[in-house]
């Protein structure tokens, strides 16, 4: 088996395309939704219009687009340091169980160790997805104690 060259790097606004795609696909796949294109879009341009709600990581192989993931930012009083989110994480489904992931993951592990003020990385997960979950305890990560609790507002 040939290795496959993979590059992670920080998105730019001319991966739009194929993030607003990687996200569409990923929001069918996993919980049967149709995101509107315009407030998608919208939505990847503001993290590119504005640094302070995060960054996109693609992951390239032979030019070509293969996955891509976001990182937010939440403050810790605790800690007087910040967690990183990992979220809308997405493999083309061609290029799963081949590194893609890893090879993000790597790079995000990589860069907040390299940053002062990072003091960890979180994602949430579907308590279904029992391969992302395995993948992510291979990857060092460790359940955590607290469940997410959310309210969804109508008006987005």
């Amino acid at each position: 088996m040939s290795s496959i060259n993979i590059i992670v790097r920080e998105a730019t606004r001319h991966d739009t395309d194929d993030i607003v795609r990687f996200q569409q696909e990923m929001a069918l796949e996993t919980e049967g939704k149709i995101l509107d294109e315009v407030t998608l879009k919208n939505g990847i341009t503001a993290i590119f219009d504005s640094s302070e709600k995060g960054f996109y990581l693609v992951a390239e192989v032979d030019g070509n687009l293969v996955g891509s993931l976001l990182i937010t930012y939440e403050w810790s009083d605790w800690r007087n340091a910040t967690f990183w989110w990992i979220q809308s994480v997405f493999v083309d489904g061609n290029w799963r169980r081949k590194g893609i992931y890893r090879s993000m993951h790597d790079h995000v592990l990589s860069y907040a160790e390299s940053r002062e003020g990072i003091c960890g990385i979180r994602l949430y997960v579907e308590r279904t997805n029992k391969i992302a979950q395995q993948t992510y305890s291979d990857l060092g990560m460790t359940h955590s104690h607290y469940d997410l609790y959310e309210t969804e507002l109508k008006s987005h």
